[in-house]
């Protein structure tokens, strides 16, 4: 079972919740399941949005690792400038494939080694003072993937000066080297075991299993959408550091803490995946296959008089307009006006609601994992 890790961690007692809807989604007759053809969904899944996403990904971390090598090689000023922004493409891209934690991604624990945050500056140290990695147990997880990349990148020093001494002048230098070469290394390996992945028989297998059970992929890859949606977006990006899960803001644990000013183009970009993934957008933008949306509108799913599909795409809208207004870094929006953060979380919950109860409903598919925060 996977899922036992998440970006941080969830405690329970939100401040803010919502109840489940008494107002049930419909399915006429003349719509079913068993008519839906979930195999052509599953295809432009797999063939328009995650192989393409995974493939784009892949090259992205390529590069990262070729920077990072660089700097090491040579660690200058313009070489640190090239790696951090090597690193931010890198980060952004990862938002589009982070949803899609099923198949080897699953096995290696993916999302987890890549994003879990906030990073463990204290294992950090323990690696750069006594050289012990170990990337494979999941007590590191902490430490490694982009968020170790932040700190290593951007919380050294104050300025890239002040961060460049680190991999030159100090007694530790060649650790901090060793360091950030196996981080990088390590993010860009395991994404090409989950390219090989797809790109090998998983593929078939997937596409091909088009049952309507818990071990079908439609019900897998719902489940982990939701899940995405619900415990990495809107809790991990907004809700824990915006102190929902606490009885205090935690500014400390937001993304990208240490760059600070792309936490919220980070979670723009989460936001614009996930609908998109709903619609059935391929990844290269230019059209749309089948998706979730097609499902409800086939089934005819409708809520309070309106097309579920068209709720959950507008609440989408509505939660992506409110996150616009946040400050660039989200520590200082914690810090000057967390009730932003709050506002932007109430948007996001909504759509937990229509997805993870409303849209399960109507395609029959039931939660696969445990929920200790409520809906």
């Amino acid at each position: 079972m996977k899922k036992y890790i998440i970006v941080t961690l969830i405690t329970l007692g939100a401040l803010v919740t919502y109840s489940c809807s008494d107002d049930d989604t419909v399915n006429p007759e003349e719509g079913t399941n068993l008519n839906f053809d979930r195999g052509v969904m599953l295809i432009n899944w797999a063939d328009n949005i995650i192989i393409p996403s995974f493939t784009d990904f892949e090259t992205k971390t390529s590069a990262l690792e070729v920077a990072t090598q660089t700097f090491v090689d040579n660690p200058t000023t313009v070489n640190l400038e090239s790696l951090q922004s090597s690193w931010f493409n890198a980060y952004i891209s990862f938002q589009e494939v982070s949803i899609f934690e099923i198949g080897k991604a699953e096995e290696i624990s993916y999302r987890d080694r890549l994003n879990a945050y906030p990073t463990s500056v204290s294992k950090i140290d323990d690696y750069i003072e006594n050289g012990n990695i170990n990337f494979a147990l999941p007590s590191s997880f902490d430490a490694q993937g982009f968020p170790a990349l932040d700190y290593l990148l951007y919380g050294l020093g104050e300025t890239n000066e002040e961060t460049l001494g680190f991999y030159t002048t100090h007694t530790n230098a060649d650790s901090y080297k060793t360091l950030i070469s196996h981080v990088s290394q390590t993010i860009h390996s395991l994404t090409e075991e989950v390219v090989t992945s797809w790109t090998g028989p998983f593929r078939d297998s997937f596409v091909t299993n088009t049952a309507s059970s818990v071990n079908g992929s439609v019900d897998k890859l719902t489940n982990d959408f939701i899940y995405y949606y619900e415990k990495s977006l809107r809790a991990g990006k907004v809700g824990i550091p915006a102190g929902i899960f606490s009885n205090d803001p935690l500014p400390q644990n937001v993304e990208a803490l240490y760059k600070g000013d792309v936490s919220k183009e980070l979670l723009l970009a989460s936001i614009e995946t996930t609908q998109d993934f709903f619609n059935g957008e391929h990844f290269d933008g230019t059209t749309a296959g089948v998706g979730f949306k097609d499902y409800l509108n086939f089934l005819n799913s409708i809520k309070g008089g309106d097309d579920l599909s068209v709720l959950i795409n507008q609440q989408f809208n509505i939660a992506e307009e409110k996150a616009k207004t946040l400050n660039d870094n989200f520590t200082i929006q914690i810090e000057n006006d967390n009730n932003k953060m709050l506002e932007t979380y109430n948007e996001l919950q909504r759509n937990v609601v229509f997805i993870k109860v409303d849209m399960l409903q109507a395609l029959s598919i039931d939660v696969d994992y445990v929920d200790a925060d409520g809906d």
